[in-house]
């Protein structure tokens, strides 16, 4: 078939399709875990309330919801953080790696650096999605107050963080297993 084309014998004109298959969900992966890095990273609201008044002179506090305050967004950050750097190495591999290559381990670590990617990013999406909840709705058996009435910028925000990541999940697990495939094939 390839010769009635006009292509070598033996030669599949499929395989730099296949690259470019794979290549498409890892670059999606990377700008949905870079975005949901640099969003929750600069995510910060300062807000003045008034939390007293003595005659008529109000005592006024303000307070800062920083993503550093608490550690489910701190392993948010730095979860998508690595995942970002693990699909921008994984790219630069794909696209000038075939010298990178000894006895077929190069698909094999990837298919497990894929997998654990994919673990760290849902575990770290997760728990801010529970710290968001949180925020949101707080807990009363805990006393735990909502905050998110009273800092909308910084939920806001947060919750695009979380989505992003989400999205990044998504493609990290088509990533995973399309690179798990792909030595089964080969």
């Amino acid at each position: 078939m390839d010769t009635e084309n006009g292509g070598k014998p033996g030669v599949s004109s499929t395989k730099p399709q296949t690259k470019w298959i794979l290549l498409l969900p890892r670059l999606l992966a990377f700008c949905a875990t870079v975005s949901a890095t640099v969003v929750m990273a600069l995510n910060k609201e300062t807000n003045t309330f008034v939390v007293a008044t003595i005659g008529n002179t109000p005592i006024r506090a303000t307070l800062t919801a920083k993503f550093q305050h608490t550690p489910a967004f701190v392993f948010f950050v730095i979860a998508n953080g690595m995942a970002s750097l693990h699909s921008l190495l994984m790219i630069l591999v794909e696209v000038f790696g075939k010298s990178f290559d000894y006895k077929g381990l190069k698909l094999v670590m990837i298919s497990i650096l894929d997998m654990m990617t994919v673990a760290l990013v849902a575990g770290a999406a997760n728990a801010a999605a529970f710290m968001a909840e949180v925020g949101k709705n707080g807990n009363s058996h805990a006393r735990w107050n909502k905050i998110c009435d009273k800092f909308d910028k910084f939920c806001d925000h947060g919750g695009g963080a979380i989505i992003a990541s989400f999205v990044g999940v998504l493609f990290l697990l088509i990533v995973s297993v399309m690179s798990i495939i792909r030595p089964i094939k080969a």
